[in-house]
């Protein structure tokens, strides 16, 4: 039992240890890759470490310490009790682990720092209660992208730029468990007979595993990490994202309403502006969500989050995001949003815009607000709906009202580049018309990137009407004219 051990708990810990430790010497089996150890929930990490390219641990691993750490783990699961420990609450599950690797430690008479046995300690806590070696580089909030190409090779996204970091894993073994640990949160699998699996995290973090044999190299797994703290278009803002006009005008679409397509390139910034434009629903509203991984941070009281499901094991039990998208107009929504729009549910969300859910918003990959249009119609067409391009065209041009492109730029940095209105028809073309803009305008010595947000000189843009009839119309002229001035540089005044 846990809690304090009585002495022939701890009599039974140091025999188990010493009988071991002569099978244990030259052993370099995985430290993770025993089954069974997830049954715990994840403690939250105490101690930080930052294993980056660029800012290197203050001592490199040996190989020597990865095999006094897989002796230490392979003793301390023969002695420990996982039921029982599974019992236990996170923070008593984790000092009873230190406790009994501490005593395993000194039976062993393992010679060791007292940095690198703390560094061992929480090694082996966090391979049995999270998720090993990946446990320093969730608790980082700067990271954006954590992406494991196999056991020995780990990148980060930090700032815009990808960089190599020390992390590696004891074998594919090893990693693979962890990978499913992750997916069984969920209620998937990743295996040889179903190698693809998205998932995420419990804080909403987008997670992609893809096993052998279809990974030669061992299991690739990316997590795209959301900030502990939702963000705000004020955040933004500071970021550099955006300019307050800017921020004003995106607030007022959201608000009054306005069916938004956010339009961008892969991490670009898509989910992220999606959630900050989500804050400006009225709190009355009812909301349903489609996503293909639960990721969405809607901050309002009436919210129903949807999650597509795939086939099991033996086919069967789909469910796609059409048929959650269908499933909506019949839960008496007022808003939808669907996370990610890539196939032929695009037919369904935008009949639902054009039928009183108006404020309904999506995102797509696409590089451009005209690009995003003909990707829209493209994905009608996978659906395999039979209607002449003009019928589809007049579809989205009665569905979409603004078209909000984010881009992730050369230099790292991320923006909201157009704010565009569909407008209508002019024959068989789109026409569209841009609000706000973002010119690129050269760099400075540092490689960044120099530009200013601009107002394209729309004194009363398409959706004024909107403005006017829920009362923003007067800051939405405001911001539309403090956007225009600016002085001979280019740069914006009054902001």
């Amino acid at each position: 039992m846990f809690g304090k051990r009585s002495g022939d708990d701890l009599a039974n810990t140091r025999k188990i240890a010493k009988n071991n430790e002569a099978a244990d010497a030259g052993n370099k089996a995985a430290t993770g890759s025993q089954t069974g150890v997830s049954a715990v929930k994840k403690a939250p990490v105490e101690k930080v470490e930052q294993p980056v390219a660029e800012v290197q641990p203050a001592r490199q691993r040996s190989e020597e310490f990865y095999d006094i750490k897989s002796s230490v783990f392979n003793a301390l699961i023969d002695t420990i009790d996982l039921t029982q420990l599974a019992k236990l609450d996170a923070d008593s599950a984790r000092d009873e682990i230190r406790d009994i690797v501490g005593e395993i430690i000194q039976l062993k008479n393992v010679v060791m720092s007292i940095a690198e046995q703390e560094e061992l300690l929480e090694d082996i806590c966090n391979d049995v209660l999270g998720y090993g070696p990946l446990e320093p580089l969730l608790a980082r909030d700067d990271i954006a992208d954590i992406m494991v190409n196999g056991s020995q090779t780990t990148f980060i996204e930090v700032d815009g730029k990808v960089q190599q970091t020390g992390v590696r894993f004891a074998d594919n073994a090893q990693l693979m468990n962890i990978c499913q640990r992750i997916v069984t949160q969920v209620g998937r699998r990743v295996d040889e007979s179903s190698p693809i699996c998205d998932a995420r995290l419990p804080d909403g973090s987008r997670v992609n595993v893809i096993a052998p044999p279809l990974a030669i190299d061992g299991p690739a797994l990316t997590i795209r990490k959301f900030k502990k703290d939702r963000l705000t278009l004020d955040q933004l803002v500071d970021f550099g994202s955006i300019t307050p006009a800017g921020r004003t005008i995106l607030g007022i679409i959201g608000r009054c309403r306005c069916n938004i397509l956010i339009s961008g390139g892969t991490g670009s910034g898509k989910t992220t502006l999606l959630n900050c434009l989500t804050g400006y629903i009225d709190t009355d509203e009812r909301v349903i969500t489609c996503e293909d991984s639960a990721e969405l941070q809607l901050q309002q009281p009436h919210v129903v989050r949807l999650e597509t499901r795939p086939p099991n094991i033996e086919g069967e039990g789909e469910i796609t995001m059409r048929e959650l998208v269908k499933n909506c107009l019949r839960m008496r929504p007022e808003r939808i949003i669907v996370g990610e729009v890539r196939g032929p549910e695009a037919f369904d969300l935008l009949q639902a815009m054009n039928t009183g859910h108006d404020g309904s918003m999506g995102t797509l990959h696409s590089n451009s607000p005209r690009e995003a249009i003909s990707r829209l119609e493209s994905m009608i067409m996978m659906g395999g709906f039979s209607l002449p391009p003009r019928t589809i065209r007049e579809m989205i041009t009665g569905s979409i009202d603004i078209i909000v492109q984010a881009s992730r730029l050369r230099d790292g940095s991320r923006k909201i580049t157009h704010v565009t209105e569909v407008v209508g028809m002019e024959g068989d073309v789109v026409t569209l018309q841009d609000i706000f803009l973002y010119d690129i305008q050269g760099e400075d010595e540092d490689g960044k990137l120099l530009g200013n947000h601009r107002s394209t000189g729309i004194a009363r843009p398409r959706f004024w009407d909107r403005a006017q009839y829920y009362g923003d119309h007067h800051k939405l002229a405001e911001a539309l004219a403090s956007a225009e001035m600016s002085d001979a540089n280019g740069n914006p005044l009054g902001e």
